[in-house]
């Protein structure tokens, strides 16, 4: 039976009080009082009795092969224990048995700790008030709907490391925008300005530097003119991390994952992940963050004490561009476009850029409110802004780059095919561009109605527009319009205004 010290320490304490060895054994949980003897006699705990074993208990497998391993880890310490075992057993022809692999996965563990250094991370000392870290950090691992629809969302999270005090908003991209809304609405909330404003090297807030530009190193980024004059108009001082290194934004990086941590649990007590509406779900992710910091006031007064009160207005929360709109009818907002009205082609429009929606303004009115793609290189383009266009051109469908965009639903695309099958293809395209447009004057929902009662009846075999059209007046719900009842005029009461008007006139 194998004793600890704890049992030996206690084995003398009871023999210190008086207690017989057989006593002792029986409170220290030991089966034998030979055993209370045996360490009596010694004095010493079974720690201090153990030698260090300097021998194997079995031949080494990979002895005769271990100079060249060790000369391939040597050359590159990036291979694995597993390429070099079968490099072994095809290039040395090796009868290794597949179950001795993690016999070599230790030995090259052990030759990289005394032969390979590695990037140790280096504790930083927090200071209170100095310091709020931000970053974008995923969501879509909780498996959140807005109105029973998935909803893909980042959340821009901002930490105090000293109080580990934090707020954050919801966003579906980590821009410059967003980490405008997000940086504000924490600010707002603390209602009190740190000394810096730290976050890692996202595209939003830095850039790669030219040649000219280049003090340092290579890798060196320098920050975004418009990231600067928000940091100038808050007073912050803008810092970033090293590239490669996102240890050093630590704080909010562990934060993160507590965060989604306390968001899962709080989303099973509720027993829903669907939300009504954006607004819904930041309202319950404001309650998860504000129990988290209940905790923390203590060491927040610490740093609040040493930071300057907030004494700016939030800048809006849009961007505003003046943007061409192209010949195309797309206009390009960053590296994405949308289409807009035809009647907008080559003029100048006013855009107004939000975090979910992009608004088009035209002589200080709203035009279109669109939703707003995040990433690089997307389109939004509406079918009803082109299909005037496509039939006056009509062979210019065929090969329009954003043909796609053209199909709003999947049995738009079905007829569309149906149509290619049986029609040549100038009129299988003038055919399905005409109904597109009985879609985009009427209501698409009718249309694609029609479209799959035609596609399931096998022995309609000949339909086009007009069969469509039948189909969707066939459906409409008449309007029926309520009769009025005629007043009779009674001209009498004009004549009651005759005796006050007289008196008006001068004698």
């Amino acid at each position: 039976m194998t004793v600890t010290d704890a049992q030996v320490r206690l084995i003398m304490k009871e023999r210190s009080k008086g207690k017989t060895q057989e006593q002792a054994a029986v409170k220290a949980n030991i089966r034998s009082r030979k055993t209370v003897r045996k360490y009596e006699q010694l004095g010493q705990l079974p720690s201090e009795l153990k030698t260090p074993r300097n021998y194997r208990t079995r031949p080494d497998p990979f002895e005769e092969d271990w100079a060249e391993v060790e000369k391939k880890l040597e050359a590159a310490p990036e291979l694995e224990a597993k390429t070099l075992f079968e490099w072994l057993c095809e290039e040395k022809g090796r009868d290794y048995q597949e179950g001795q692999l993690r016999t070599l996965q230790r030995r090259v563990s052990s030759w990289r700790v005394l032969h390979q250094n590695q990037v140790i991370t280096l504790d930083q000392e927090r200071k209170p008030g100095e310091v709020l870290q931000t970053d974008g950090t995923c969501m879509n691992g909780l498996k959140i709907t807005i109105a029973g629809q998935p909803f893909e969302h980042i959340l821009i999270h901002s930490v105090l490391p000293y109080s580990n005090w934090e707020w954050g908003r919801i966003a579906q991209s980590e821009s410059l925008l967003a980490i405008r809304i997000g940086l504000q609405s924490t600010l707002l909330k603390l209602g009190y300005v740190p000394q810096a404003h730290q976050t890692d090297n996202t595209t939003a807030a830095t850039h790669k530097l030219g040649i000219a530009g280049r003090a340092k190193s290579p890798q060196e980024r320098g920050f975004n003119e418009e990231y600067l004059q928000l940091m100038a108009h808050y007073g912050l001082e803008a810092r970033t991390i090293h590239v490669g290194s996102p240890n050093e934004n630590g704080d909010v990086e562990s934060s993160n994952g507590g965060l989604k941590r306390s968001v899962e649990q709080h989303l099973l007590l509720r027993g829903s992940r669907d939300f009504e509406s954006i607004e819904a779900y930041e309202v319950f992710l404001f309650g998860v963050m504000d129990r988290r910091n209940a905790g923390r006031q203590q060491r927040l007064a610490e740093e609040i004490a040493l930071m300057k009160p907030l004494s700016v207005k939030p800048w809006p929360q849009m961007r505003e561009l003046n943007v061409r709109v192209g010949n195309n009818g797309i206009l390009r907002v960053g590296s994405n476009g949308y289409s807009v009205p035809s009647g907008l082609k080559g003029k100048r429009v006013t855009v107004r850029i939000y975090e979910w929606q992009i608004e088009v303004w035209h002589s200080n009115r709203q035009i279109e409110s669109l939703p707003r793609i995040p990433g690089a290189h997307h389109y939004h383009i509406n079918y009803r802004h082109v299909i005037d266009s496509l039939l006056r051109k009509p062979g210019g469908f065929r090969n329009y780059r954003h043909r796609e965009d053209l199909f709003p639903q999947e049995v738009f695309r079905q007829a569309w095919e149906a149509l290619n099958q049986r029609l040549s293809p100038r009129q299988a395209d003038l055919t399905y561009l005409r109904i597109l447009k009985q879609a985009a004057t009427g209501l698409e929902t009718d249309v694609a109605q029609a479209l799959g009662l035609l596609l399931a009846d096998q022995g309609q075999t000949l339909w086009d527009e007009k069969n469509i059209l039948e189909l969707t007046q066939a459906t409409a719900i008449p309007v029926t319009i309520p009769p009025l009842s005629a007043h009779p005029v009674n001209l009498s009461v004009y004549d009651q205004l005759l005796p006050s008007e007289a008196s008006h006139v001068p004698a």
